[in-house]
């Protein structure tokens, strides 16, 4: 796949799954239905593992949720509420498994047990218990930072207000999902979509009487943070919930092995449908508190827990017509208008068709009848068409060779990493010459994760971009606000707001503003990278006199690619024009390096050998968790060789060279004031 392509779809997927976090933590209404969140957060999540040049603080990797409301106080987490990774197939679960042998050192016959349990679809929530009384009640919010909604849990039958047992530890976090029964939500059906909904929506009311009205109930899976739990696995913690008097899942199982863990999930499924409550798959946990601990978490989720999902959803429909779509970086994209289909819940009425190739490969022509599934993309994909269904006077779809937009020649690159001629057709115009070129990349400017204007979204864009009040990002900052407000939908006081969004953007991060720029290849994190290497605006901007492009061969993280494409924007007249303009309005802030304090900060360690009963991952994990740095190779920039059994001798005699600090495993655990 290209690379180029790889980064603009990971971008719009992020901006994207940001766009449903709001509308599905905040709103309480979803814009999608759960398979079509889960698959375009398992598609970022594969694009990364895959790419790891792709990077972003807004990825389903690194945040949870979305932020708090400001309707209720803000609480933090003493222990985070973590997000789960997502397994689809039997080959997922698979490997989930083969990774925790790896990592643990653990070998392939290794029987691990798990606890199934079947994942409610409703809403979290954290019960803090202190000497067996319930002090306070908060939701998820973004993972770190809950909203207080103590009153409204305690309005539900199922949450105990004290509890008597002995051995009830002292202090307790116990997280559980509130929902609505199926049975119960019949009444509920005028007021909210959805069960998951109703329960969303009730336990935001501001005044718990109104939640008192609604039907809730709890069911307890886990904990957060505890003081004075004496139970050592998750399965025997289950029966102590029971024990207490929590409610928890009847379908809950002890399980040995992958393999029946597809068993149960296929008994499962069968049973969903009878089931008075929402599930949408089985949450597979490492049953051994010993081993959750040692094993920790990668970014935002546990490396002991995966929740498989049921299966996606699919539609028949037909094609009504194939729009071309130009985007920012001039990339041609096919999109179907099919006549409207109801999609598990959501009524689907664009499907994407990727790039030229995808529509010659299935034969993909206007007036077939065609399989639609919702599976992780931008928008539903097209799988395949039934030929026997398809019109006799039907003809191939031509791809146009022309841009829609501009009319400049469109063209399909050579791609140097793969060999290979790229799949997608891109306009060849450059800058802001092609008018749809030109909006995306205004669009793009003004996004969140750029200058994230608020008030000003894609609508906007187009509104003034047709009124030729904006042309280039820098007619953002120079806006006559008096046209503006004699213009139909538009007031006084919503030109003061707009405005006062726009001047409290005209301070901005070096890495934003390079981000916002749009440059091919350039995403968030390359942004942060170049940013940190250029210092200020002003040596970033000196790029297009000194031409110094093969610098940027040296800063780890930037390539070929991402070189060719900022020298490729550095030579485009109209770019720097915007740069000088652009600089006028506005302050572009220095990159300032963050401080991080850890036992291991400023030191670097590279492993050679095996080490006995920690893999090299493990390692990886600890020293990273601890402010220090992996590295690649022996050099000036090693501090540490860490050897363990059979070394490569030439690493060892390259860091004795080079007077670098050789350890084995028990020195290193020493230093993070570990024995192994």
């Amino acid at each position: 796949m290209n690379k180029k392509k790889i980064q603009l779809e990971y971008e719009k997927k992020i901006i994207l799954i940001n766009k449903y976090n709001k509308y599905y933590y905040d709103n309480s209404k979803p814009l999608v239905s759960d398979d079509e969140y889960d698959n375009l957060k398992k598609e970022i999540l594969i694009l990364e593992d895959k790419f790891k040049f792709l990077k972003s603080d807004l990825s389903p990797s690194n945040i949870i949720g979305f932020k708090p409301s400001k309707n209720f106080s803000k609480v933090q987490h003493k222990v985070p509420m973590l997000s789960l990774a997502n397994a689809f197939t039997e080959d997922d679960l698979i490997n989930f498994e083969k990774k925790i042998n790896n990592f643990l050192s653990k070998s392939d016959d290794y029987k691990i047990s798990y606890t199934a349990e079947p994942k409610i679809d409703g809403i979290s929530a954290s019960l803090i218990y202190k000497n067996g009384r319930l002090e306070k009640g908060l939701s998820r919010g973004d993972g770190k930072e809950g909203e207080d909604i103590t009153n409204n849990l305690k309005t539900i039958d199922d949450i105990p207000h004290y509890i008597f047992k002995k051995d009830f530890p002292q202090e307790i976090d116990i997280r559980g999902e509130v929902f609505i029964k199926n049975s119960n939500f019949k009444n509920l059906k005028e007021k909210f979509a959805n069960p998951r909904n109703a329960a969303s929506g009730s336990l935001r009311q501001k005044n718990p009487e109104d939640t008192k009205r609604i039907p809730l109930n709890f069911i307890a899976y886990a904990f957060g943070y505890e003081n004075g739990l004496k139970v050592t696995n998750q399965y025997d913690f289950l029966k102590k919930l029971n024990y207490w008097g929590f409610k928890t899942n009847s379908l809950n199982k002890l399980i040995i092995g992958a393999k029946n863990l597809i068993q149960n999930y296929n008994k499962i499924e069968k049973q969903r449908a009878n089931l008075d409550f929402d599930i949408d798959g089985i949450v597979y946990k490492i049953n051994e508190f010993s081993l959750q601990k040692r094993l920790g978490n990668v970014a935002n989720a546990p490396r002991w827990a995966i929740a498989h999902k049921f299966s996606s959803t699919k539609a028949i429909s037909e094609i009504l017509d194939i729009d071309i779509q130009v985007g920012r970086t001039g990339a041609l994209t096919p999109v179907a208008k099919i006549k409207p289909v109801n999609i598990g819940g959501v009524i689907v009425s664009n499907a994407t068709l990727h790039n030229e190739d995808e529509i010659i490969r299935k034969d993909i022509r206007i007036g077939d009848t065609v399989t639609i599934e919702r599976a992780g993309d931008v928008i539903p994909h097209i799988l395949s068409a039934d030929i026997k269904k398809r019109l006799k006077n039907s003809s191939r779809f031509i791809f146009p060779k022309n841009c829609p937009s501009c009319g400049s020649k469109t063209i399909k690159e050579f791609n140097k990493i793969t060999k290979k001629i790229d799949a997608v057709r891109r306009c060849s115009s450059e800058g802001y010459y092609c008018d749809k070129i030109s909006i995306e990349k205004l669009k793009h400017f003004v996004s969140k994760e750029a200058f994230n204007i608020d008030g000003f979204g894609k609508k906007i864009v187009e509104g003034f971009w047709k009124l030729k009040l904006i042309k280039f990002p820098q007619d953002i900052f120079k806006l006559d606000f008096r046209k503006i407000e004699k213009l139909d939908g538009w007031g006084k006081l919503s030109v003061e707001n707009l405005k006062y969004s726009i001047n409290q953007k005209k301070n901005i991060s070096l890495e934003r503003f390079i981000f916002a720029l749009g440059i091919r290849h350039i995403g968030l994190e390359n942004a942060k990278i170049l940013s940190k290497h250029f210092i200020s605006f002003v040596n970033f901007k000196n790029l297009s006199k000194t031409k110094n492009y093969k610098d940027l061969l040296n800063v780890d993280g930037i390539g070929e690619t991402q070189i060719n494409s900022i020298k490729i924007f550095f030579d485009n007249a109209i770019n720097n024009k915007v740069l000088n303009e652009l600089e006028k309005v506005l302050t572009i802030k220095n990159f300032i390096q963050k401080k991080n304090e850890g036992l291991l900060k400023d030191k670097s360690f590279l492993v050679t050998g095996k080490l006995n009963g920690i893999s090299r991952a493990e390692v990886k994990s600890l020293i990273e968790e601890n402010s220090g740095k992996t590295v690649s190779s022996v050099s000036n920039k090693l501090n540490f060789l860490i050897v363990g059994d059979k070394p490569t001798k030439r690493k060892i005699e390259n860091a004795k060279e080079l007077k670098i600090n050789i350890i084995d495993q028990n020195e290193f655990l020493k230093m993070l004031n570990k024995t192994s």
